[in-house]
């Protein structure tokens, strides 16, 4: 499956910025009108995304794979649930709030961050469970955001929050639930701001699906998968460190930081190699090593200096 890439253009026939722009916005309204009227919210707009250097040299993992093995237990706890139960999610409208520790905190509508240049980008994607992907999203650097509010001197780290709609998700409604709502992650600010962390609005140069975290989610290809929270609807700044909901559940098995290191096991299970998705084979003909920091050390490895990883997990 080959990565969405524009097309290329004559200069002279490039239309200019400012009418691309408000075309955007007018073509996300149009497709909220229209799958109103329809009566489904599921979306997939084409995205307009330049080309960048981040990219592995690796094979794309099937983009019905990407799409159909999730964790994402507002939807249910089974991979094939998030695909399944998320066809009531209404992506649109949408709004993500930015506030606390800033300058300008200010709520964002989908319009204005469909309208931030966005980028292709090919990451890794190494999830908790020792499986793995390589995934296009499509996306923007969260430090374009935060520049935006402009962060206070005294702000250290970054929380994010997924909206709560259990009559939309059923993952959260019921008796027993599976995990305490909302779903809450969070960042030290140096890591938020680091070129690698996106906020992808899109996979596969499409808007992303219910089950990928539409209409916008965090991509940290450094850190396992839990950590990239979806369907955000709210991110803060902060001089403390937040919670997190895989570490307040359980945090003997997952930790804040959440790096990827081959030689930190989790309590019930080895992390020193990984099940690559969508590949096949037998007798584990497609697992191979996990790579430290999922392969990305030489970029954010510096982040971490002095500091313990086994201890901060």
């Amino acid at each position: 499956m080959s990565l969405y890439r524009p097309p290329r253009i004559a200069a002279s026939e490039i239309t200019p910025q400012s009418y691309f722009f408000s075309r955007r916005s007018f073509l996300v309204a149009a497709a909220g009108g229209a799958l109103a009227a329809a009566g489904t919210p599921a979306f997939a707009e084409a995205l307009t995304a330049s080309k960048t250097g981040y990219t592995v040299d690796e094979t794309l993992t099937p983009e019905n794979d990407v799409t159909s093995y999730n964790n994402f237990y507002e939807f249910g706890l089974g991979k094939g649930d998030p695909a399944a139960n998320s066809k009531n999610l209404k992506p649109t409208p949408w709004t993500v709030k930015v506030d606390g520790l800033v300058g300008k905190p200010k709520e964002f509508g989908l319009e204005e961050l469909l309208a931030m240049p966005l980028e292709d980008r090919v990451y890794r994607m190494r999830c908790v469970e020792a499986w793995s992907m390589v995934v296009p999203w499509v996306g923007f650097p969260l430090s374009a955001l935060l520049d935006k509010v402009e962060p206070l001197g005294d702000a250290k780290y970054v929380a994010f929050e997924t909206v709560v709609r259990p009559e939309e998700m059923p993952g959260q409604s019921g008796y027993f639930q599976s995990l305490p709502w909302p779903y809450v992650e969070g960042l030290r600010l140096d890591e938020a701001r680091h070129p690698l962390a996106i906020l992808a609005v899109g996979v596969y140069g499409k808007t992303l699906p219910n089950q990928n975290g539409a209409p916008i989610r965090l991509v940290v290809p450094w850190k396992y998968g839990f950590k990239g929270i979806k369907s955000i609807v709210k991110i803060t700044l902060t001089d403390k460190q937040p919670p997190s909901t895989w570490n307040i559940s359980a945090p003997n098995e997952y930790g804040f930081y959440a790096n990827v290191n081959p030689e930190v096991d989790h309590p019930r299970w080895s992390q020193a190699s990984e099940n690559r998705i969508g590949e096949g084979g037998f007798f584990g003909a497609n697992r191979r090593p996990t790579l430290p920091f999922n392969g990305y050390a030489e970029e954010v490895a510096g982040l971490y200096s002095g500091m313990d990883l086994r201890a901060n997990y």
